[in-house]
């Protein structure tokens, strides 16, 4: 879905450095995301997602879209899939047919 959302990520990068940042998370669907952050995440690392209500899940870098000018685009995937999950965004998403 073409919306986009501000979102607080934390984890650890490829350098097992800590970090706590704001990122942008864009393409929100049922089960992840599209983020940008200026950090260098390798797929399979774990992070945490915090939305602007508070509300936290964990989620799974699966793919590097892209990295422009120090700033990372990462596939993410919720880690789990309970209520929590699907009710991040606040938003309805239409069922699958």
């Amino acid at each position: 879905m073409a919306l986009n959302a501000s979102v607080g990520l934390s984890g650890e990068d490829r350098l097992k450095v800590t970090f706590t940042m704001p990122a942008k998370a864009t393409n929100l669907n049922r089960h992840g995301a599209a983020v940008q952050l200026s950090r260098d995440l390798p797929v399979g690392t774990i992070v945490t997602m915090k939305n602007q209500r508070g509300a936290e899940v964990s989620a799974r870098i699966v793919s590097v879209i892209a990295a422009v000018q120090g700033i990372s685009t990462y596939g993410i995937e919720f880690v789990d899939h309970d209520d929590k999950a699907h009710q991040f965004w606040g938003i309805s998403f239409p069922k699958n047919s």
